[in-house]
């Protein structure tokens, strides 16, 4: 090659490298655009995981404490009849002098606190029945007594305790209301 040649060459990749140098820096500018889009689009998907992932946490923690008292009402539900009838038992135990019969009454006596104790560990309360009005949510209705003593639907006697958890009821009160005397 000629020097001319050589020359012209070089001028030739010059000027092809002055282009590329002119047009690099949009390609760049373009690139780190479009860079920083996709960054965004990450951080976003991200911040979208993060929130279903404290939406989840949360929902769960919520499922999980409801089940956890459904659980514990299913238990209650079975220990309740069992606590009523010791204290139906208890509330017909006979009057004796008998050292022995009254040690076995006083362990009965220690039972039934247990089971109140257990009960009102676990927020459970006895729905209040007599001379209460007669409440349909809280009561059912067994049976009707006419009374001078009693205003029309007021509970005259509980016929089985009811029950309460936290303010719902899971065993109604089964009573007897009063009725008005017909005249």
């Amino acid at each position: 090659m000629t020097k001319k040649q050589q020359d012209d060459h070089n001028n030739i990749l010059f000027e092809e490298e002055a282009v590329d140098q002119e047009e690099q820096p949009q390609t760049a500018l373009s690139e780190i655009e479009e860079l920083q889009a996709k960054c965004q689009e990450y951080k976003i998907g991200w911040q979208r995981a993060q929130a279903d992932y404290q939406n989840f946490k949360k929902e769960t923690e919520e499922k999980r404490g409801e089940l956890m008292k459904w659980c514990q009402v299913q238990v209650l539900e079975e220990v309740i009849p069992v606590y009523d009838n010791f204290k139906k038992a208890n509330a017909h135990k006979p009057e004796s002098d008998d050292k022995l019969w009254k040690n076995w009454a006083q362990g009965i006596d220690f039972i039934m606190k247990q089971f109140a104790d257990i009960l009102a560990n676990h927020k459970i309360e006895e729905i209040k029945t007599v001379g209460e009005q007669f409440n349909i949510e809280q009561h059912e209705a067994v049976g009707e007594e006419e009374s001078d003593d009693h205003e029309e639907n007021v509970i005259i006697r509980e016929v089985d305790a009811g029950y309460l958890i936290d303010g719902k009821v899971i065993k109604p009160a089964k009573v007897i209301i009063a009725k008005a005397k017909n005249q």
